[in-house]
């Protein structure tokens, strides 16, 4: 291994543990950024390259800025207000049974919009929930990052980072849920189970569901139509294996639109709130990713896996899965998917090994606070309502959470695979 490799990676990894870390509460993108201008400004990087990079990225984008102007919308219209009574009138008193219903809307929020979409859209209703029924939020807030990702894999599109590790390889619909159906489930009830032991003490608490009903204005029932279209919409491009960023872009941008316009108001208030950052973020980690697979250091991993595959098929599924859940907390799932999709996509793996280190990408993130891009999300979500959870909080959480739902969802997959 030269000089231009270690230093490669060695920036790499520097970069990658400023977004973990945020050093001194520097924002995530900008670590990234910086870490991007470090490969390309001494000429370790071609500007060609890095630019063609981060445009693989593009899908991805859109399907961000889609997603957070349906958010965004959707807040002021008061959309995340009226589903908020709702549930609270439905939990009559009992925290318990708001935090069941919570769990269930981000399983099925996750399941047909993504996860992204649950940490974007659900995790503001959510807190309008718990202020609504005057308890502490968090227990409640939690289970958007933790459904997010334990419920990501039900569906392709159910985590964008699905279409990305499989690719051109994706299977069909009906083998999709053949292989991930048994793991889906394991990884959403024990997720569950463990998430719900952990806040227990918090759940003690009486739920006040004296809670006003206003009627919904026009603006937000068109609000709440497009993101109910947007899920449709999605569904239907996975279901011709098409991209998903263009269309959640057409309906976050087409549902703003309407909404100003019906209400005649400017367009400023909105962009201005939309957490632009993630943008750049995912941008800088595409180059960090790119400049990594340029080393070669991939197409070694690639070929001990495949031989590792041949040898002990089952093995390699489990040992590869919690190794790729364990990467994605070390340098966020997001390049540690785009490294498994180059490794896998390079060699004949048999299904269930790439379904194994999809299961890591998708759910091994639980582990910590910045692990996912979904969590990310999440975090700046939280940040918005004046909240905030440190990242030893999340772990001790993740540590209980976490482990058992991975190994349960890797052993049904196996299962699934015989």
């Amino acid at each position: 291994m030269d000089y231009t490799t270690l230093i490669t990676l060695g920036i790499a990894a520097i970069a990658t543990l400023g977004v973990i870390v945020r050093p001194w509460s520097i924002p995530e993108y900008v670590w990234a950024v910086l870490g991007a201008a470090a490969l390309i400004l001494p000429g370790l990087m071609p500007w060609r390259n890095a630019l063609a990079a981060a445009g693989k990225g593009t899908d991805v984008y859109l399907f961000l800025i889609g997603m957070m102007l349906l958010a965004e919308a959707a807040r002021r219209e008061g959309l995340f207000d009226w589903l908020a009574a709702h549930a609270v009138r439905a939990a009559r008193g009992s925290a318990s049974r708001l935090f069941a219903i919570v769990y269930a809307v981000g399983t099925l929020t996750t399941i047909f919009l993504s996860n992204d979409a649950t940490a974007v859209v659900l995790t503001p209703a959510v807190h309008a929930a718990a202020t609504a029924a005057r308890v502490a939020p968090l227990p409640y807030l939690l289970i958007c990052a933790f459904v997010a990702n334990a419920a990501s894999f039900v569906l392709p599109i159910s985590n964008p980072a699905n279409l990305v590790i499989f690719g051109a390889q994706m299977p069909p619909l009906m083998q999709w849920l053949t292989l991930f159906t048994l793991p889906s489930i394991a990884a959403i009830l024990v997720t569950f189970v463990a998430l719900r032991w952990t806040q227990r003490h918090a759940l003690g608490e009486s739920v006040h569901d004296d809670v006003p009903m206003h009627p919904l204005s026009m603006t937000g029932r068109c609000v709440g139509a497009a993101i109910a279209a947007t899920g449709v919409v999605l569904l239907a491009a996975s279901a011709f294996d098409r991209p998903l960023g263009l269309p959640t872009f057409l309906c976050g941008v087409g549902a703003t639109v309407a909404v100003l316009a019906i209400g005649r108001r400017s367009p400023m208030p909105v962009l201005r709130d939309v957490a632009w950052g993630v943008l750049p973020l995912v941008a800088g980690l595409f180059i960090l990713v790119d400049a990594v697979e340029q080393t070669g250091v991939l197409h070694t991993l690639a070929k001990y896996l495949h031989e590792a595959a041949t040898a002990s098929p089952h093995q390699t599924t489990l040992v590869s899965g919690i190794a790729v859940a364990l990467l994605s907390n070390l340098m966020n799932n997001l390049p540690a998917g785009l490294l498994a999709a180059t490794i896998g996509q390079s060699v004949d793996l048999p299904l269930h090994v790439t379904g194994g280190l999809l299961i890591g990408v998708d759910l091994g993130p639980n582990l910590s606070i910045t692990g996912s891009l979904a969590t990310i999300l999440w975090l700046i979500a939280l940040r918005r309502e004046g909240l905030s959870i440190a990242a030893w909080q999340f772990l001790k959480l993740g540590m209980v959470i976490m482990p058992p739902a991975l190994l349960a969802a890797l052993l049904m997959l196996i299962v699934s695979s015989l």
